[in-house]
């Protein structure tokens, strides 16, 4: 069975700091400004008739702690019967929320919709704020195997050989595009958003100043980090290795942010039900797991298994949302698969909008569908990383 995105739509992305534009509101708050802008665009009842609600988040702790899924459909009022569903699978979140309505749907004999996404709110649930036992302990970190995502992204960038000259070209780009995307006008996926200093309708990291000469002035971030005795575990199990370069700099990072995004999608019979019209077609969806010191290399399988049950060659996507998960993976994308690099992030990535963990995937969905819509394109492709070894993608048609 086919299922369908029918609209998609996120927050914009704010700076995860007590003064960042959305640090007053609430995760679950953001979660109810989406269901509401959905509810305006497709129907109210329609979307309240939606058989479930699946939210990514990766620190369910504190403000998002408490099943923040169940938390935010009692905070937008939507009825008792709609089931709530709160998952972590780190910064792939938002995609594996996709792809878990997606399957529940394709299964279901019901005719009703589902709503999907994930959300963040960096500025009061930090990274690694969870403080999960094995970020911490020196001993159960080496049984599991354990190396924070940034360094793996300079592991990445020594076995590749980058160097931080090309890091930076990547960064740069980024910001120049997200920058003059904003310049053009407000992404019709953006739901603008009310903060202290006024209304919040981009994404606030975005730096439009951003060049290859003033990132060259900031030094690698991670030497230190990798001192205490990652360096160390990562050499031992890739022996092939001699040493760990040090090249990403803060910059080469994408920021930690707040934001939000939700997709409603479903069978042909929910549309139907509801009289909507579906925007897509998902052709394929694929989760991956692998090498927990390697960790980003698994959105690349994911990719390729996406390329592959869609039956389709890399060449025939008008759009493509590769992830941004420091400037190691994007750059790895541009060098070995040698994609258009103008249907790439074509307005701008995280390095430059900002990476709100649990969200970030699903703000990519929403990103694809209008971004075909605004190029009249017709097949998108997000690929998603996260740490310890996680990757999603997701390839669809524009109908």
């Amino acid at each position: 069975m086919d299922i369908y995105l029918y609209d998609a739509v996120r927050t914009p992305r704010g700076k995860a700091k007590d003064t960042g534009a959305l640090a007053s509101h609430t995760p679950h708050a953001l979660v109810g400004k989406l269901i509401d802008a959905l509810g305006a665009r497709n129907g109210r009842d329609e979307v309240a008739r939606a058989a479930s609600l699946v939210l990514g988040s990766v620190g369910q702790v504190g403000a998002q702690g408490g099943h923040l899924a169940l938390v935010s459909r009692l905070h937008a009022g939507l009825p008792a019967r709609m089931r709530a569903l709160t998952i972590n699978n780190f910064c792939v979140s938002g995609l594996t929320a996709i792809r878990i309505a997606a399957d529940e749907a394709r299964g279901a004999s019901d005719d009703r919709l589902r709503l999907a996404g994930g959300v963040e709110m960096m500025s009061r649930v930090p990274f690694m704020g969870d403080k999960a036992f094995y970020y911490s302990d020196p001993e159960t970190a080496r049984a599991l195997r354990y190396v924070p995502v940034a360094l793996s992204a300079d592991l990445m960038a020594t076995r590749e050989g980058y160097e931080k000259a090309d890091l930076d070209t990547v960064t740069a780009r980024s910001h120049q595009r997200a920058a003059a995307a904003f310049e053009r006008g407000r992404l019709e996926e953006i739901v603008p958003v009310a903060s202290d200093g006024g209304v919040l309708d981009h994404d606030e990291p975005v730096r439009p100043g951003t060049t290859v000469e003033t990132l060259s002035r900031m030094e690698p971030a991670f030497t230190g980090l990798g001192a205490t005795g990652f360096d160390a575990l990562m050499l031992e199990n890739l022996p092939d290795v001699s040493e760990i370069r040090h090249v990403h700099s803060a910059a080469n990072c994408p920021p930690p942010c707040d934001g939000a995004a939700l997709a409603l999608l479903g069978s042909k019979a929910a549309g139907e039900a509801a009289g909507l019209k579906p925007k897509a077609r998902i052709l394929a969806i694929s989760e991956a797991t692998g090498d927990p010191v390697l960790q980003l290399t698994s959105g690349f399988d994911a990719l390729d298994a996406v390329i592959k049950q869609a039956r389709l060659s890399l060449s025939d996507f008008d759009r493509i949302e590769f992830m941004e998960a420091f400037a190691a993976p994007p750059l790895k994308f541009e060098r070995d698969y040698a994609p258009d690099m103008d249907r790439v992030n074509p307005e701008g990535g995280h390095l430059a909008m900002g990476h709100p963990m649990g969200a970030s995937g699903a703000i990519l969905a929403a990103t694809a569908l209008s971004g075909l819509a605004r190029q009249d394109g017709a097949l998108g492709l997000v690929v998603t990383h996260g740490g310890s070894g996680v990757g999603a993608a997701m390839a669809i048609e524009r109908l």
